[in-house]
């Protein structure tokens, strides 16, 4: 997914430093496109800037237009985010990562994509709603489903960001096979200082392949375990020959 071909569009916002921190949210995802349904002179430039900080230049570059058909006018896909359901609220309604998949399909082809949000109090019109081509809704729980409108773009931005790099993670866990490694690393090195007189190899290697397997190390980890045990190992046999 090429986030360049996103866009997100505030419909009416109301508060000038929700714009800000949607500045801010989207320059976390590596979308840059901000539309707005309005006017410029009726936010305040200043407190834009006080949540925007260093992502000021999306409000800088930011466009506006009269309605959500203009703001969108040259996308192939249009979301309007909603936490209300009806027969005029679009009936199906993608959730975050059903969308981003959806999104993906569209910029990969060259198309261009929205993610179209309401005014803070009122959220989306039925009006503005079908305006866009389809409706994208975040779960949250009924004691107080109102998100605000900042965290409601990082989550969707968050989701399309990460499925345009799917090859992010934290780590990579290791496999069982390198795990025996690790293990059989740990045990030499134990056997060597004398530690299987009274518990066998074999019991203490089916303990520490279980502990290990649930941590799901990583290969960095891994290592580290291997050269503590090595090191202690060479440690005491060193010592025991003084």
């Amino acid at each position: 997914m090429n986030t360049d071909n996103i866009a997100v569009v505030l419909v009416r916002p109301e508060e000038s430093r929700n714009v800000g921190a949607v500045c801010r949210a989207m320059a976390n995802s590596a979308v840059h496109d901000l539309r707005i349904v309005g006017r410029r002179e009726d936010l305040d430039d200043e407190r834009v800037r006080v949540l925007a900080i260093h992502a000021a230049y999306i409000w800088e570059n930011a466009r506006f237009f009269a309605s959500v058909t203009e703001a969108t006018a040259d996308c192939t896909l249009s979301a309007g985010t909603t936490r209300r359901r009806g027969k005029k609220r679009k009936g199906k309604l993608f959730l975050p990562e059903e969308f981003a998949g959806n999104a993906a399909r569209v910029t990969d082809g060259g198309g261009k994509v929205a993610a179209v949000f309401g005014n803070e109090r009122t959220g989306l019109t039925d009006e503005e709603l079908e305006e866009c081509s389809c409706g994208v809704t975040i779960p949250s729980s009924d004691e107080f489903a109102s998100l605000n409108l900042s965290h409601a773009v990082q989550i969707i931005c968050y989701e399309l960001f990460r499925t345009a790099n799917e090859g992010l993670t934290g780590y990579t866990p290791i496999s069982l096979s390198r795990l025996d490694k690790t293990v059989g690393v740990l045990t030499e090195s134990l056997g060597q200082m004398g530690f299987f007189h009274r518990v066998t190899d074999h019991d203490m290697a089916s303990f520490w392949r279980q502990v290990f397997s649930r941590a799901s190390l990583s290969e960095g980890e891994a290592q580290y375990i291997e050269k503590t045990f090595h090191k202690a190992a060479g440690l005491f046999v060193g010592k025991g020959r003084e």
